[in-house]
C-alpha cells in the first residue's frame, strides 16, 4: 500500500467517526486534525494514524485511555458502541423468558456522568433493564450494587488513578460470577459484539429509552453493611483522610460515623472531587509526592494515622508517623498494609465458627508474607493472575490484596477491591491497638516476631513506546540473568504458557539461590514495564529480621536496576 493509499484510509476512518460523534467537543477536536492533514501537516497526519490505525482494545480490564476523537481513544462513539456491544452479550446469555439487567455507576472524572448516562439510555433502548446510580459514587458501591440487586452485569465508569486526561469502563457480572469482573472468554466474547456494532451501525442510530435510577437505599445498604467491618470502637485515633480529588469523602464519612469513629482531619484542597487533579500529577497514592498534603496536614495536626483514598476509592494508602522519614511521616507498602489486614482478618476468622475454613488469597507478584499466615492458622492459600478479577474468584475467599494498595476485606458484599471497607478495617485495627498501648509501627514489629520479615520493592519503567517493553520482555526470556545483584539465579518460571494451575500470563518469576524472588510483567493499564522484588529472613530477633529482609532487597532493587539500563539499551 503506498502513502497515498494509507492517508486515504485514514481520513475515511476519521470521516465516518465524524459522521457520528454526538460530542461538539470532539467533533471539534478531530476537523482541526483533519483540516491539517489536508493542509499537509505530517505530525497531524501521524496522530491521525495514531487515533485510527487501531481500537483502544477491551479486555479483562474492559476499556481504558485518554479522552479524544478516534477509535483509539475513551469517547462518546467509542463508549456507545461497547454499550450496545455489552447488551448484545447479555441478551445473548440471559436465561430464555428473563430480562437482562445492568446497573452502572460513574465517578468525578471528565466525562464520567456523560458516559455513564449514554451507556444506560443505549442499554435500554436494547431491551436491557438500565439501573443508573443516583449520583457519582466510588467504584466499590457500584460493585456492590451488582450483587445487592442481584444483576446481570455492572458498568463503572472510571480510570481510577490514571492520569487526569484518561477515563475507563470496568464490566462486572452478575450471576454464578458474583459480581466479580469479567474473565476471559466473556471479555473475548464482548470485544467481539462491540466490533460487531462498530462495523455495523453508526453511533447515533443505536435506539435509546430512559433508563432507571437506583434508589438511595443501594447506597444506604453499603454503608450499613460496611460500617460492619469494624469492631466496636475502644480508642479514637487522631487521623487525616484525603480523597485525592475523588469521590470517596461522602460514602467515607458516613461509613466511619455509622461505625463510630470521630470524624477524621481532611485535606481540604482534595476533599471535593475534581476532575483537573489540580494538586497531584498523578492522582495515585503511590506516585511520588501525591501524599505531600495530606502529611502536611498529619504534621499540623499531630495525627497518628493518614488514610488516602485514590480517586475512585477502590485503593487504600496509609501513612504513619516515622522520625526517619523527611516528612515525620511514611508511606508504608501495599504488601505492608495486605499483611496486617490479612492478619487482622485470619485472627477474626479463628474465633469464627470454622477457625480452619477459608482462603487468604493475593496475586502472584504480591507480598509471599500472606501465605506464612496462612499456614499459622491453618487457612488454605491462593495465588493468583494480577487483579481482583481473579484474586475475588478464590474459592472460601476471607481476605485477598495486591500490592498495588488493592484490599478485599469483606467478600461477601463486595467482590473487588474496596478502599473504603479496608480504610475502616485499619482504622479499626488502629484503635485496638491504641487501646492496648501500642501503634502500627510496633504492630509490624510484632508481625516479623511471629511470622518473619518481608520486604518488597518495586521498579516502575516508564516508555513512550511499547515495542520497548515487549522487546526487554524477550530479552529476559532469551538471555536470563546468571545472577542479580550478585546473587545467583536458581530458575525461572516463564508463565506466558501457563504455570501449574495459572492461566497464560506475561510474566517472568525469577527465583535467586537465597529464596529471594523477582517478578517481571508489563502493565495492565499503564505504559511500564514492572519488577517486583521480594525477600524475606526469619533469623534472629524481629529487628535483626527486618534489617536483614530490607537488606537483601536492597542488593536484588539495585543489581535489577543496573540489569534493565543494560537491556535497555538500543542494540549497536
Amino acid at each position: 500500500m503506498t502513502d497515498t493509499d494509507a492517508t486515504t484510509r485514514v481520513l475515511a476512518r476519521a470521516e465516518a467517526w465524524l459522521a457520528q460523534d454526538p460530542d461538539p467537543e470532539t467533533r471539534t477536536e478531530l476537523q482541526g486534525v483533519i483540516d491539517a492533514v489536508g493542509g499537509g501537516d505530517e505530525d497531524a497526519l501521524a496522530d491521525l494514524h495514531d487515533r485510527f490505525d487501531q481500537r483502544l482494545a477491551f479486555g479483562t480490564a474492559g476499556l481504558r485511555g485518554a479522552i479524544a476523537a478516534g477509535s483509539n481513544r475513551m469517547n462518546r462513539v467509542l463508549v456507545g458502541q461497547a454499550a450496545a456491544g455489552l447488551a448484545a452479550y447479555l441478551t445473548n446469555h440471559a436465561p430464555i423468558g428473563s430480562k437482562p439487567s445492568v446497573v452502572i455507576g460513574y465517578d468525578g472524572r471528565k466525562n464520567s456522568q456523560v458516559f455513564a448516562q449514554d451507556s444506560a439510555e443505549i442499554m435500554a433502548g436494547a431491551g436491557i433493564r438500565a439501573i443508573l446510580l443516583p449520583r457519582l459514587l466510588p467504584t466499590p458501591v457500584l460493585a456492590f450494587a451488582v450483587r445487592h440487586l442481584d444483576a446481570s452485569a455492572g458498568v463503572m465508569v472510571t480510570a481510577s488513578h490514571n492520569p487526569p486526561h484518561d477515563n475507563g469502563y470496568k464490566v462486572y457480572l452478575g450471576g454464578r460470577n458474583h459480581g466479580s469482573q469479567i474473565v476471559s472468554p466473556a471479555d473475548a466474547e464482548i470485544a467481539q459484539e462491540i466490533l460487531s456494532v462498530a462495523s455495523t451501525v453508526s453511533v447515533l442510530d443505536l435506539p435509546r429509552s430512559e433508563p432507571e435510577t437506583a434508589p438511595e437505599s443501594v447506597v444506604e445498604a453499603y454503608i450499613g453493611v460496611t460500617a460492619a467491618v469494624a469492631r466496636p470502637v475502644r480508642a479514637q485515633v487522631n487521623t487525616v483522610y484525603t480523597a485525592m480529588h475523588g469521590v470517596g469523602w461522602e460514602t467515607y464519612s458516613a461509613v466511619i460515623a455509622e461505625a463510630g469513629f470521630d470524624e477524621p482531619h481532611v485535606v481540604t484542597a482534595q476533599i471535593e472531587p475534581d476532575a483537573a487533579f489540580p494538586t497531584v500529577a498523578f492522582p495515585n497514592p503511590e506516585e511520588p509526592g501525591a501524599m505531600d498534603l495530606a502529611f502536611a496536614e498529619a504534621r499540623a495536626r499531630e495525627a497518628e494515622l493518614v488514610i488516602a483514598n485514590d480517586p475512585d476509592a477502590d485503593r487504600l494508602a496509609i501513612g504513619i508517623p516515622d522520625a526517619a522519614a523527611v516528612d515525620g511521616y511514611r508511606r508504608l507498602s501495599g504488601n505492608e498494609v495486605g499483611l496486617l489486614l490479612g492478619w487482622r482478618a485470619a485472627e477474626a476468622n479463628a474465633h469464627g465458627r470454622h477457625p480452619s475454613e477459608g482462603t487468604l488469597a493475593c496475586s502472584i507478584v504480591s507480598s509471599p508474607g500472606l501465605a506464612a499466615i496462612a499456614r499459622h492458622y491453618g487457612l488454605d492459600f491462593s495465588n493468583t493472575l494480577t487483579g481482583f478479577k481473579w484474586i475475588s474468584r478464590a474459592p472460601g475467599l476471607v481476605f485477598g490484596f495486591e500490592e498495588a494498595l488493592g484490599f478485599l476485606v469483606n467478600p461477601e458484599t463486595v467482590r473487588d477491591k474496596d478502599g473504603i471497607s479496608a480504610a475502616l478495617a485499619f482504622l479499626s485495627l488502629a484503635s485496638e491497638l491504641k487501646a492496648d498501648g501500642s501503634d502500627i509501627r510496633r504492630h509490624l514489629e510484632r508481625f516479623a516476631e511471629t511470622f518473619g520479615a518481608f520486604a518488597s520493592s518495586q521498579i516502575s519503567v516508564r516508555v513512550t513506546d511499547l515495542d520497548d517493553i515487549a522487546r526487554l520482555m524477550r530479552s529476559l526470556r532469551d538471555d536470563a540473568p546468571s545472577h542479580i545483584g550478585g546473587i545467583r539465579v536458581d530458575r525461572v518460571d516463564d508463565l506466558s504458557h501457563g504455570f501449574g494451575s495459572l492461566p497464560p500470563s506475561d510474566v517472568l518469576r525469577v527465583w535467586l539461590d537465597d529464596g529471594s524472588r523477582v517478578m517481571i510483567r508489563p502493565s495492565g493499564t499503564e505504559p511500564k514495564l514492572k519488577v517486583y522484588i521480594d525477600a524475606s529472613s526469619e533469623d534472629g530477633t524481629a529487628t535483626e529480621r527486618i534489617a536483614a529482609a530490607d537488606a537483601a532487597v536492597a542488593t536484588i532493587d539495585a543489581g535489577m536496576r543496573e540489569l534493565l539500563r543494560a537491556r535497555s539499551k538500543p542494540p549497536e
